[in-house]
């Protein structure tokens, strides 16, 4: 929940942007045996030995803890796909790469309960740290093109996260140029060269008396 202190839509916090993404969908190996549960958020299972079921992340975590499953690597999570995916976003100085939207929370939750299911782990994370400099590095040089004839800003393909930390500034920059830029400030601005001027024009004023 965002913080209601913030007139302009706070930016979540990691643990909520994570408790968030505990609801995407990834591929679990059951090692057990199980009926099907019938959850608010649906219907998931049966779980037999060796078949590959899909369940939502928190309940994958879950069966991991307790040795019930093995987690399928996501597709896009693989050394080959990362690898096209920084090449592609260090190629591009504007677009951004499509990815999971929650992609930064999924792989911090895959590497903090499925060490063992990711295959070349260390190059899985520098890749997706890789993957993050570069954007954050597209994104600032974006931000640096606003100006006072900005009314929107448009960029495609941002993350859970990265959305997070762009939207307040950018909220708070266009809000600041549009009060600059209301009849109110610009007749306010337009009074004060004028009161300046006619000072100005008044001439010299007469000397006092010497006492």
């Amino acid at each position: 929940m965002a913080s209601q202190s913030d007139p302009h839509g706070s930016a979540f916090s990691a643990a909520e942007l994570e408790f968030l993404a505990e609801d995407e969908m990834v591929e679990i190996v059951p090692n057990m045996r199980m009926d099907p549960l019938n959850l608010i958020s649906g219907d998931f299972g049966p779980f037999r030995p060796q078949i590959a079921t899909q369940v939502p992340l928190w309940l994958a975590v879950a069966l991991k803890k307790r040795g019930k499953c093995t987690i399928r690597l996501p597709d896009w999570m693989s050394v080959e796909k990362l690898t096209q995916v920084l090449e592609a976003e260090r190629d591009s100085a504007r677009d951004f790469q499509p990815l999971p939207f929650h992609y930064v929370e999924i792989s911090r939750l895959l590497f903090d309960h499925a060490r063992d299911d990711i295959p070349d782990i260390y190059m899985v994370r520098s890749l997706i740290e890789d993957i993050k400099d570069v954007r954050f590095h597209k994104i600032g040089t974006g931000l640096e093109i606003i100006s006072e004839r900005t009314y929107a800003v448009k960029l495609l393909n941002l993350s859970a996260m990265e959305v997070n930390i762009v939207r307040p500034f950018v909220a708070k920059a266009l809000e600041t140029f549009y009060k600059l830029d209301s009849p109110e400030m610009i007749q306010d601005a337009e009074r004060r060269p004028d009161a300046r001027s006619q000072a100005a024009d008044r001439g010299p004023r007469r000397p006092l008396r010497p006492r």
